[in-house]
């Protein structure tokens, strides 16, 4: 089970981006997250008037490592490890600071 999945809240941890909250956009093979506003970078593209594509500079959101940044913890208002249990047979991400479970509406 992942720990961190699309559509997460999480709070960047390390790199230039510290401090900086957003969603993870999408999994980028099993141990890199592309968080939106996140490590966004400037890429120079070659334009193509055949396709009707114009060149420039664009912004461009790149993968962060999954160790990087921590799910929001909307209670206690900071980034928090994430454990898993077994609730009703089945399993759930609950947050390790307070036990509640990850997406459940209080």
């Amino acid at each position: 089970m992942q720990k961190i999945r699309k559509g997460d809240e999480v709070i960047v941890l390390a790199g230039r981006d510290k401090g900086r909250r957003g969603v993870v956009l999408e999994r980028v093979g099993p141990d890199r997250v592309k968080v939106e506003g996140v490590n966004v970078v400037k890429k120079h593209s070659r334009g193509n008037p055949m396709a009707g594509v114009a060149g420039g500079i664009i912004d461009k959101t790149m993968p962060i490592h999954i160790s990087n940044v921590a799910l929001f913890n909307p209670e206690t208002g900071k980034g928090d490890r994430v454990g898993i249990k077994e609730v009703d047979g089945k399993k759930v991400r609950v947050f390790r600071s307070n036990g509640a479970v990850v997406g459940a509406k209080a």
